[in-house]
């Protein structure tokens, strides 16, 4: 059984406390090299958006500690976890794993704190799907072997996206009501599948040009 499930924890609950993220980033990513990987996607992720370095870190190094009997567990709260424990960072953000927002609960936001603004830093909220390998019908050799815009345009993971994207939209108009114009809002609809692939939709602010999908 992989590590994350071992001192009775209950699979896939995230939590806030910066011990026990950092006792999870160590127990997950226990090499030096893979600290300095994760490190670098986080600061690429907080500054530009890109979440494409962070992605790849989680397919090719947190996932494969996973066994198959760990599937049983996989869903959203798995997904959260795992780029709650890549992203953590209280210096810089207040992070909530479930915003109260617009009569629902976004899945994860990184809100600025009002010291850090000065920064060139973003604000991002993040809403997560899984889709297991058997709703998708296909196996985790042929999902493996997929190329990201393939994945995307299957159409229970465009749907998921859709729908994700949905809801980003009415906590998006949330947040800007409670910020302003401070807000520097990135929203990025992620979908996980089989606990082997990441696609997702990265939306900029209103002063920024389109989306990004991957």
């Amino acid at each position: 059984m992989s590590r994350l499930y071992q001192n009775n924890q209950q699979p896939g609950t995230p939590s806030e406390s910066p011990v026990y993220v950092e006792r999870l980033q160590e127990a997950l990513l226990p090499d030096y090299e893979d600290q300095e990987q994760r490190q670098a996607a986080a600061r690429c992720f907080y500054a530009q958006g890109e979440l494409g370095p962070l992605c790849e870190l989680l397919e090719q190094r947190y996932f494969k500690v996973f066994d198959n009997r760990d599937l049983r567990w996989s869903n959203e709260l798995v997904v959260k976890t795992a780029f709650l424990v890549t992203l953590f960072n209280d210096t810089f953000y207040i992070m909530d794993s479930e915003p109260a927002l617009d009569k629902g609960y976004g899945d994860l936001s990184l809100i600025l704190r009002p010291d850090i603004r000065q920064y060139q830093l973003l604000d991002h909220l993040l809403e997560f799907k899984y889709i297991s390998l058997k709703t998708l019908g296909l196996s985790s050799e042929v999902v493996g072997t997929m190329d990201r815009e393939a994945l995307r345009e299957l159409s229970t993971v465009a749907e998921q996206i859709q729908a994700a994207e949905s809801q980003l939209a009415r906590y998006r108009a949330t947040l800007e009501r409670v910020y302003g114009g401070k807000l520097k809002l990135r929203t990025h609809a992620v979908v996980c599948i089989g606990l082997e692939r990441l696609v997702w939709l990265s939306s900029g602010d209103h002063s920024a040009q389109g989306q990004k999908a991957h």
